[in-house]
């Protein structure tokens, strides 16, 4: 058996599989995130620890010999901050991915170094997922912390360090996070200056598949597994997840819905561009061009929980969640929302715009429109982002071709059909695939030698029913996606695509 660990935005998941196709089981705990500030997105690393410590509980309690466990996988969002001091203990609340309140340091950078420079050296632009950018804000506004930063690196490296010991920075969030040389592959001191830390903050690089390290006595007492047992160098959540899902070959695409909305290709081709994200893929070789929205399920959360109680409350007496309840509502209302448009840019927006002053607008209110049509307009709204991410890929020279979808996102019915009918494309659902806890199993089997087949992971994955494009859509959502892109245009000066 193998332990997948997922340090998600929304959730703390733990899959258990056993070769070369059971689920074992599969549980996940809550995470409270924190916007204390606009633009802002915190979590407390120590709820993640705390999750962790209650999965594997649970699985002991539901009669799992936790010693038949030959390796853990963790994966988590990236490049989440998490500082810790010369003692070991966290310094402030983790600065999430999302977050985006750097702008100011993301628009120094761009004037102390070149961007076509930083760009061909990284791998990555300069842009608000910089860690560099991050640091210097805390540098800025909170000296006092930032002398105490002994150890810098994420969300899953903190997870892997609390299991094992060991500091490591898991390739893609140094890659992410834009401490890697992209010509040499190793972590640059150049790059890292950037960040006015020390070169000995930043622990070493890891490999996603390669032993890190093995469970401590000391986890070992504070969770229940066995001491000595195997940990791997962790995936990035959207990579784990892509893993499980087939995402393999030049024209895939995965369409990943989960608290933010990815867009992937699989290529093996290394061509930065500053719209988007360069990621290693976890099969050694080839690589994930990518892009991040900064939000997705959790606008929708948002959205339910700001607006929707009563409507929650009649789905709770009907059994349904409230995202499918307000779905049935939706779909009585006509393609378009009767004009209602909606930019979900709620937390700013990551790629392809990279512009943490964006922010979320509903255009076109009238007294006609009622709950559902907002719904459907939020829907629609990241429906036409989706079709902004495609036309940047086909512009950075990828050709995408089969679509993929997957995460609880894609479990909607309608989100999938309208986004179907935006790109004009069909979507390949999957059934069975749990998401990135997965890919991060999978990673430790490989990493321990159980197998040596990465397509393997296939075997946990199903295809499930094709979501076919309507024709008959293509003029309305045609129309609506360049409303979209001038909806941005007309109401933020800093326009960067």
């Amino acid at each position: 058996m193998f332990l997948g660990l997922d340090i998600g935005t929304t959730s703390t998941i733990g899959i258990l599989i056993k070769l070369p196709n059971e689920v074992v089981g599969i549980i996940s705990r809550p995470v409270t995130f924190s916007a204390p500030r606009v633009g802002w997105a915190e979590e407390d690393p120590r709820e993640w620890w705390e999750n962790v410590r209650a999965i594997v509980a649970a699985f002991a309690e539901r009669g799992v010999d936790l010693g038949a466990i030959e390796g853990i996988g963790v994966t988590g969002m990236l490049p989440a901050v998490v500082l810790l001091d010369s003692d070991g203990e966290l310094i402030r609340p983790s600065i999430q991915q999302s977050d985006g309140r750097c702008s100011a340091e993301v628009e120094l950078l761009k004037s102390e170094v070149d961007p076509g420079w930083f760009l061909r050296t990284a791998g990555n632009g300069i842009n608000q997922q910089l860690v560099t950018a991050k640091l210097r804000w805390i540098e800025r506004n909170e000296p006092e912390n930032f002398a105490r930063i002994a150890t810098v690196f994420g969300s899953y490296d903190y997870i892997n360090w609390r299991l094992t010991g060991r500091r490591a920075v898991e390739q893609n969030w140094a890659l992410e996070a834009g401490f890697v040389d992209l010509g040499k592959m190793e972590i640059s001191p150049d790059l890292v200056a950037l960040a006015h830390i020390p070169l000995d903050a930043l622990p070493p690089r890891s490999v996603s598949h390669a032993i890190l390290g093995a469970v401590t006595p000391e986890a070992a007492a504070a969770t229940g597994l066995v001491e000595g047992t195997p940990v791997v160098g962790g995936a990035a959540d959207l990579i784990a997840s892509a893993l499980g899902a087939g995402l393999a070959a030049e024209g895939d695409v995965l369409l990943k819905f989960g608290g933010s909305v990815d867009v992937l290709v699989a290529t093996d081709k290394v061509a930065p561009d500053s719209r988007m994200y360069l990621d290693h893929h976890l099969v050694p070789g080839l690589w994930v061009p990518n892009g991040c929205m900064a939000t997705g399920g959790s606008g929708l959360n948002w959205f339910v929980r700001t607006f929707a109680g009563a409507e929650a409350a009649i789905a709770a007496e009907k059994g349904m969640s409230p995202h499918a309840y307000l779905d049935l509502l939706a779909e009585e209302t006509p393609p378009g929302a009767d004009g209602l448009l909606a930019l979900p840019y709620f937390l700013g927006e990551k790629t392809p715009i990279h512009d943490p002053l964006a922010r979320g607008i509903f255009h076109g209110i009238s007294l006609s429109h009622g709950l559902a049509h907002f719904w459907r307009a939020l829907l629609e709204g990241y429906a036409y982002a989706v079709a902004h991410h495609i036309e940047v890929m086909r512009d950075m020279g990828h050709q995408p071709e089969r679509y993929l979808v997957s995460d609880g996102g894609s479990n909607s019915r309608l989100w999938m059909q309208i986004v179907a009918d935006v790109i004009q494309a069909p979507l390949q659902t999957l059934t069975g695939h749990p998401g990135s806890c997965l890919g991060a199993a999978w990673t430790a089997a490989i990493g321990t030698g159980a197998t040596s087949e990465w397509d393997g992971v296939a075997a946990f994955v199903q295809r499930g029913p094709v979501v076919e494009p309507r024709a008959e859509q293509r003029e309305l959502y045609r129309d609506g996606y360049a409303r979209f892109r001038k909806l941005y245009s007309d109401n933020f000066a800093s326009t960067s695509s």
